[in-house]
């Protein structure tokens, strides 16, 4: 079976924008995630949530750039959850955001969340 399917994905997708509702939302390197929402103009602390809704809310199956099957994660948190990383317009940003996320234990565990560095995709 080729996955993770369609219905896997909009699953996964459903479950990140429950998670980020009720505050379930992790930050696997703080660092990283933090210098990523400078440079897209945003306050981690307080708009992270409102991001998160925003570009999953833009955010279908079809922006699935990972692998087949996921890829698992090596962090000591996360350890070999599957992760679901996604490429997909941004209305808030004008821009294609990558967003990369694991769900482990009803929560969102945020591993990358910034511009698109893909350079052969000019949108």
């Amino acid at each position: 079976m080729n996955r993770p399917t369609y219905k896997e994905l909009d699953n996964k997708l459903n479950e990140a924008r429950s998670a980020v509702e009720k505050g379930l939302v992790n930050l696997v390197n703080p660092e990283a995630v933090a210098s990523d929402a400078i440079q897209l103009g945003y306050l981690l602390e307080s708009e992270l949530v409102d991001v998160l809704l925003a570009v999953l809310s833009s955010t279908t199956p079809e922006h699935y750039v990972g692998k087949r099957p996921p890829s698992r994660s090596y962090e000591n948190k996360i350890i070999m959850s599957e992760l679901f990383p996604f490429r997909a317009p941004s209305e808030r940003f004008k821009c294609r955001i990558y967003l990369k996320f694991t769900l482990f234990d009803q929560e969102l565990f945020l591993i990358s969340l910034h511009k698109n560095r893909n350079k052969g995709d000019k949108s």
